[in-house]
C-alpha cells in the first residue's frame, strides 16, 4: 500500500470516527434541550424568577446600599402592589385563553363608588366598600356572560367594557377628586391599605401584605382545587374540557366575576396608596397588568402559567424602574428594557410550547 493510500484511509477512518462522535453527541444535546424545555413548560415561573434574581443582584452590585437596602427593596413592593393585585386578576382571565382590557377601569370605578357612596350619599365606609366590590363583580359578570354565553371575543368585549366603564367613571364622579384630608378625617377605613408596618429599615404597607396573601391564596386554589384544574383545562382546550365534563360557561363566568372582585380590591388598595379618590388614577394599569403577566411567563394562548409568575413579572418591572431611576438614566430606558423583555418572553413562550406539539 502506498503512502498516499494509507494517508487517505487514515483520514477517512478519522472522519468516520468523528462523524460517529458528532452523531452520538447530537441526540444527547437534543435530550438536554428537551429537558430544559419540558422543565420550563411545567414550571413557567422559573424564567421570571431567574430574571428577577439577576436584576436585583445586578442593580445591587452597581448601586450598592442605595438599591440593596431594606427600604429600597420594600419600596419596590409598595410601588407594584396595585399592579400585582390587578395582574392576579388578569392572569385568571389569560389562563382561560382570554384577555381583559377593562381591569384598570373597573379598579378605578370601584374606588370611585367607595368614595362617592361614603361622601355623597353618607353610607358607612364599610357598606360603601361592599358596594364597590359589588360594582366590580357586576362588571366582571357582564364580561363573563358576553364571552361565555354570547360567544363574543374577549378582546372585543373587554375593549368595549373599558370604554363604557371609563366613561361611566367620569360621568358618575363628575371628574371630582375626594381629597386625602377629607378621607382621613371622616372615613379612614378607605385608606386602610395605605397604613404601614416597620421592621427596622423595611416598610411594608397593608396593600403589600394584601397582594402577597392574594397571590398565595390564588396559587393554592389553582393548584389544589377542582375549580383551578377546570380553569387550566378551559384555557388549554375548551372543547376537550367540555367533553370531559367541565362546565365551561360556568367556569368562564366565575373567572370574570372573580377578576372583577379582585379589581375592586385593587381599587381599595389604590385609595390607600394615593390617599385620595381620583377618577384619573391608574389609567395605565390594564397595560401594566398585561406586561407583568407576559413577563411572568403566563402563556397568552391559555392553559399555562401561574399567579406567582405574574407577581415576579410585576416585581421585575418595579426593579428596573427603581434601579434605572437611581442610576439617573432617562426614564425612556425603562420602557425600552420592558419592551425587550415582553418580546423575549413571548418568543420564549412560543419555544416552550413546542414541547407539547
Amino acid at each position: 500500500m502506498s503512502k498516499t493510500e494509507s494517508s487517505t484511509q487514515g483520514y477517512e477512518g478519522g472522519l468516520s470516527a468523528g462523524s460517529a462522535d458528532v452523531a452520538q453527541f447530537a441526540p444527547e444535546r437534543r435530550t438536554i434541550v428537551k429537558s430544559i424545555q419540558h422543565a420550563l413548560h411545567v414550571n413557567p415561573a422559573l424564567i421570571p424568577l431567574f430574571i428577577l434574581s439577576l436584576s436585583v443582584a445586578g442593580f445591587g452590585i452597581i448601586l450598592g446600599d442605595r438599591f440593596f437596602s431594606p427600604f429600597s427593596l420594600t419600596l419596590i413592593l409598595q410601588q407594584v402592589a396595585i399592579v400585582g393585585v390587578v395582574a392576579a386578576a388578569q392572569t385568571l382571565v389569560i389562563l382561560t385563553k382570554g384577555i381583559d382590557l377593562s381591569v384598570g377601569a373597573i379598579m378605578v370605578l370601584s374606588s370611585v363608588v367607595m368614595g362617592q357612596f361614603t361622601f355623597r350619599y353618607g353610607f358607612p365606609p364599610e357598606l360603601a366598600i361592599l358596594c364597590g366590590f359589588a360594582v366590580g363583580a357586576l362588571c366582571g359578570l357582564i364580561n363573563g356572560v358576553l364571552v361565555a354565553v354570547v360567544k363574543l371575543p374577549p378582546f372585543i368585549v373587554t375593549l368595549g367594557m373599558w370604554q363604557i366603564v371609563l366613561a361611566s367613571n367620569f360621568l358618575y364622579s363628575r371628574n371630582e377628586t375626594i381629597r386625602s384630608q377629607d378621607i382621613q378625617a371622616d372615613a379612614p377605613l378607605l385608606q386602610f391599605f395605605g397604613q404601614s408596618l416597620r421592621f427596622g429599615g423595611a416598610v411594608l404597607t397593608f396593600g403589600v401584605i394584601a397582594m402577597v396573601i392574594l397571590v398565595a391564596v390564588l396559587t393554592y386554589v389553582l393548584n389544589n382545587t377542582a375549580w383551578g384544574r377546570h380553569v387550566y383545562a378551559v384555557g388549554d382546550d375548551a372543547d376537550a374540557a367540555q367533553l370531559a365534563g367541565v362546565r365551561v360557561k360556568r367556569t368562564l363566568i366565575s373567572v370574570y366575576v372573580l377578576s372583577g372582585l379582585i379589581c375592586a380590591l385593587a381599587g381599595w388598595v389604590l385609595i390607600g396608596r394615593i390617599g385620595s379618590v381620583s377618577p384619573t388614577a391608574g389609567q395605565f394599569t390594564n397595560i401594566e397588568s398585561i406586561t407583568a403577566v407576559v413577563i411572568g411567563g403566563i402563556s397568552l394562548f391559555g392553559g399555562r402559567g401561574s399567579i406567582l409568575g405574574a407577581l415576579f413579572g410585576a416585581l421585575i418591572v418595579g426593579v428596573f424602574g427603581l434601579g434605572l431611576r437611581l442610576m439617573g438614566t432617562d426614564p425612556q430606558w425603562t420602557y425600552l428594557m420592558i419592551g425587550v423583555l415582553i418580546i423575549a418572553a413571548v418568543a420564549l413562550d412560543q419555544w416552550i410550547r413546542r414541547v407539547s406539539t
